[in-house]
């Protein structure tokens, strides 16, 4: 079963649609970007379509507890929004600020060694125990914390931002690819595309293991946009940090909804996260790669999210 102690860890969006624009949603077309308002995020349009949910057998690097099966298709049959990027660190602090959001207690942070993710107290959000701009993806926040950030977003856009559910998150992740990640099966071809646990790291911990055979050149977070984005114009899919989503933990797919909505009953205390992070060998760097964390209790310096709303 996938966890965080066992997890490895075309068309591209080039029109920007005016900042606070008040176009027609059906205007607004795959292929474009767009703002609710001056420093809202930059939202990607991703189209309606099908794909297959999941990772075959063949597949390197799948979960062997079969937490990716059952394989099935899901018809996403509306256009949606999805950040273009994770969500920042200043992005984040503009709605602590405005919220008043008080410092939790501490941050999960990795470790080589049992325990693998041990609280650290005095660690946050804009503390988090290594260099961070204000472009990096924001870390150490819970579940209920982004809930409450999308809950904020729509109070002030009049828009409804919610997290995406998780086949909306593989869909988007896949952008029309079937591959294990959307750049192909090539390891070498990661660091391009994904920060996750290669030769950068190993140089500044020469005992760590190095996953991918390249550099990305990022010890830790990078800031987001760095690497090249998927088909659809989405940055940072891959590594970084793991996105959360809408759905309740389940171990597999059995009779999980076809048509791109969350999950929202079983274990609804963790929440499925999705993409890998900084942190991340290859197996976790797949577009099918599964992990999941508490909502209330788990702050991780590798754990962030993005933020979708319909059209």
């Amino acid at each position: 079963m996938m966890s965080r102690t066992t997890l490895p860890a075309a068309i591209v969006f080039s029109a920007v649609i005016g900042i606070g624009s008040t176009v027609a949603a059906q205007e607004r077309k795959p292929g474009t970007t767009f703002r609710d308002c001056p420093d809202c995020e930059e939202m990607g349009v991703v189209p309606a379509g099908s794909f297959m949910m999941g990772s075959p057998p063949s597949e390197v690097g799948r979960d062997v507890d079969g937490a990716e099966d059952p394989r099935h298709k899901v018809t996403i049959a509306y256009a949606f929004a999805l950040g273009k990027y994770e969500v920042t660190r200043d992005e984040y602090a503009s709605f602590a600020k405005e919220t008043g959001l008080a410092d939790p207690a501490g941050c999960n942070v990795h470790q080589a060694s049992p325990p693998h993710w041990p609280t650290i107290k005095g660690l946050n959000w804009h503390n988090t125990g290594f260099s961070q701009t204000g472009r990096d993806p924001v870390i150490c926040v819970s579940w209920n914390e982004a809930q409450s950030f999308t809950a904020w977003l729509s109070k002030k856009t009049g828009k409804k931002y919610r997290l995406p559910s998780e086949a909306e998150w593989e869909y988007a992740a896949r952008a029309g690819t079937a591959a294990a990640a959307y750049w192909g099966d090539k390891q070498e071809d990661a660091c391009a595309y994904a920060n996750g646990s290669d030769l950068t790291r190993k140089d500044k911990f020469p005992d760590w293991q190095a996953d991918q055979p390249c550099h990305d050149g990022f010890v830790y977070t990078a800031p987001v946009g760095s690497f090249k984005p998927n088909a659809f114009g989405l940055y940072d899919m891959m590594g970084n940090v793991f996105e959360m989503t809408a759905d309740c933990l389940y171990v597999n797919y059995f009779e999980a909804p076809a048509d791109g909505s969350p999950r929202t009953t079983s274990d609804c205390q963790n929440r499925i996260n999705r993409g890998g992070s900084w942190t991340s060998t290859p197996g976790g760097l797949r577009s099918a790669a599964r992990g999941y964390d508490d909502i209330a209790m788990t702050r991780v310096v590798d754990l962030g999210f993005r933020v979708a709303r319909g059209l």
